[in-house]
C-alpha cells in the first residue's frame, strides 16, 4: 500500500522531475512548485535532483521536511526563480503563465482557471499558447509520460530582450 495518497497520476512527479532534470540540468537552481500541494514534486527535485525547490501554495499541506511559502503564487515572485514550475496549479493557472514574461515556465494545467468561457483542456493549452504568442513567449506543447488527459503541459521561455545599442560603451 502507497505511503501517500495523491488524486490523477501518482508517477506524475517523478516523469516531472525527470523531465526537468533532463532538459534545464544545472542551469537552474531554485524552482517554484506552484500550488504544489503535499509536495512530492518538490521532494524529489530536491532529495534526487539536488534542486533547491519550495512549494508555492497558500494551503500549507506540505509534507514533513518539504520546503515551502504559504502564499498565493504571483508573477512578481517568478524573479526569486530560475523555473516555475505549475502541475495542475488551478487558481494559479494565470500566474503561472504569466511567470513566463520573465522565468522558463512548465504549466500543465488540469482545468480552467483561465477563461470566463468553459474550455477543455485542448481548448485551454490553445487559449494559453495563443496568449503566449502575443507576449512573445516562446512555447511548445509537450505531453508528459504519465496518464492523461491532464498530462499534456505548455514548456517555455521568456521573450528575449534584446539589449538597445549603447555607443558610449
Amino acid at each position: 500500500m502507497p505511503r501517500h495518497r495523491f488524486h490523477g497520476a501518482p508517477e506524475r512527479f517523478e516523469v516531472l522531475a525527470e523531465y526537468i532534470a533532463e532538459r534545464y540540468g544545472r542551469r537552474v537552481r531554485y524552482i517554484a512548485d506552484v500550488a504544489g500541494g503535499q509536495g512530492m514534486l518538490t521532494r524529489l527535485l530536491n532529495k534526487r535532483f539536488n534542486y533547491q525547490c519550495e512549494v508555492v501554495d497558500p494551503r500549507g499541506y506540505v509534507l514533513t521536511g518539504v520546503p515551502s511559502r504559504r502564499e498565493e503564487f504571483s508573477a512578481a515572485l517568478a524573479l526569486y526563480y530560475d523555473l516555475i514550475v505549475g502541475l495542475h496549479p488551478d487558481e494559479a493557472t494565470r500566474a503561472v503563465a504569466e511567470a513566463a514574461l520573465v522565468r522558463p515556465v512548465i504549466l500543465v494545467p488540469c482545468c480552467n482557471f483561465w477563461a470566463a468561457d468553459k474550455l477543455g483542456r485542448d481548448a485551454l493549452l490553445d487559449a494559453i499558447a495563443d496568449w503566449y504568442g502575443t507576449q512573445g513567449v516562446c512555447a511548445e506543447r509537450v505531453v508528459f509520460d504519465f496518464k492523461g488527459p491532464k498530462n499534456i503541459g505548455l514548456v517555455s521561455e521568456p521573450p528575449v530582450v534584446k539589449e538597445q545599442y549603447d555607443p558610449t560603451r
